[in-house]
């Protein structure tokens, strides 16, 4: 939390955060009540489906301009922050995602992971169109439009690489931006061995579909 605190603000633009609290067994409400965070803590496990787009209903209702979303386990490095939402600033993107594989001085993950990902930005390329190479990166900003659509509406399950179709097959620019990202300090991935089967099927057919329902508009169908 402190180098998100000295990383914040920039020119165009202040920093505001919340932290989610997705019914958590450790000291995460203890922590945050202690030092004084902004935090929301929900009664029942919703999941990271669950868990961000809590975070996109308060920017909705804050009137935020800009929303981006970090995981909790210190991979995402905050120097990054700018360059991240520069191009939503600019106008030349509504959706950026922080990428592990441009650029140097990031960590990659495990070869089978990496062909895992191959395959996920395959299926993304092959639907929307849209190439990113690190589809799975949770490390992204979205412009006022797209905090309206998934306030309303968002994946349940690995949502991250969905999101990106998603917003491609609705029209919205998504840029790809190289980023700072470290191995976790806490916590462990909740796609294990044993689920990475699982993963790629629900991704892939969640993808192929890849859409909310008539509530929101312009969709291709």
């Amino acid at each position: 939390m402190e180098s998100l605190c000295r990383n914040g603000g920039g020119d165009g633009y202040t920093l505001d955060y919340i932290v989610i609290n997705d019914c958590s067994t450790d000291s995460t409400e203890g922590v945050c009540r202690e030092n004084g965070f902004r935090y929301v803590s929900l009664r029942n496990n919703l999941g990271i489906g669950g868990g961000v787009q809590t975070g996109y209903i308060y920017a909705l209702e804050g009137g935020y301009d800009i929303a981006v979303q970090m995981d909790g386990d210190g991979q995402h490095d905050p120097v990054s922050l700018s360059d991240l939402i520069s191009p939503i600033i600019s106008g030349d993107a509504h959706m950026t995602v922080g990428s592990r594989f441009l650029g140097k001085g990031s960590f990659f993950s495990t070869g089978l992971r990496r062909l895992g990902i191959r395959w996920l930005r395959l299926m993304v390329a092959l639907k929307s169109g849209v190439r990113i190479k690190d589809v799975t990166s949770g490390y992204r900003a979205v412009s006022r439009e797209l905090i309206e659509l998934f306030a309303s509406y968002y994946p349940a399950d690995y949502p991250e690489p969905e999101t990106i179709a998603i917003a491609a097959r609705m029209g919205y620019r998504i840029a790809e931006v190289p980023v700072i990202m470290h191995l976790r300090r806490c916590g462990r991935s909740s796609i294990r061995a044993l689920k990475s089967i699982y993963y790629i099927i629900k991704v892939t057919a969640a993808i192929l579909i890849a859409s909310p329902g008539s509530r929101a508009r312009g969709w291709v169908r």
